[in-house]
């Protein structure tokens, strides 16, 4: 059975994005940039791989609450594929990070944590009142065009 879990580390690129689809669910969106430093020849070489991080429902709306551009974090989850069609008929692609946990790196940092109140509505994401279904949110594509 293929696994599809990756985990990276690295430095937010652009501040959080949170918004929320026509059905009510909170998305939230952030760039990620992983540096890797190796040696060839006895000298430094450095690459930077950047990602795009999604994160549903109540994880999407405490990153996009506590993270910022700069912030160093550990993001693990899964790689996704998706395909749209622009405005223009142009198809086009792009493969994700669909965030399942994202934390901050203690390497050259610290962090306090604060729980979030878990009564405001169930666990799918979906605000309390909005009339969402009961589908799992990470399980569902978007019903918008990408960020």
């Amino acid at each position: 059975m293929a696994d599809n879990s990756v985990t990276v580390v690295g430095n937010i690129t652009r501040d959080p994005e949170l918004r929320y689809t026509t059905g009510g669910r909170a998305v939230t969106s952030f760039g990620l940039a992983v540096n890797r430093r190796y040696q060839v020849n006895n000298e430094w070489q450095e690459q930077t791989s950047f990602f795009d991080i999604v994160a549903w429902a109540q994880l999407g709306e405490n990153a996009a609450a506590s993270l910022n551009k700069g912030a160093r974090v550990i993001v693990s989850g899964r790689l996704e594929q998706r395909s749209w069609e622009t405005q223009d008929g142009e198809k086009r692609s792009k493969i994700e990070i669909i965030a399942d946990e994202i934390g901050p790196s203690l390497r050259w940092a610290t962090a306090r944590v604060e729980r979030t109140d878990r009564s405001g509505g169930d666990r799918s994401g979906v605000p309390a009142g909005s009339g969402g279904g009961s589908r799992p949110v990470e399980n569902q594509p978007f019903d918008e065009e990408p960020f």
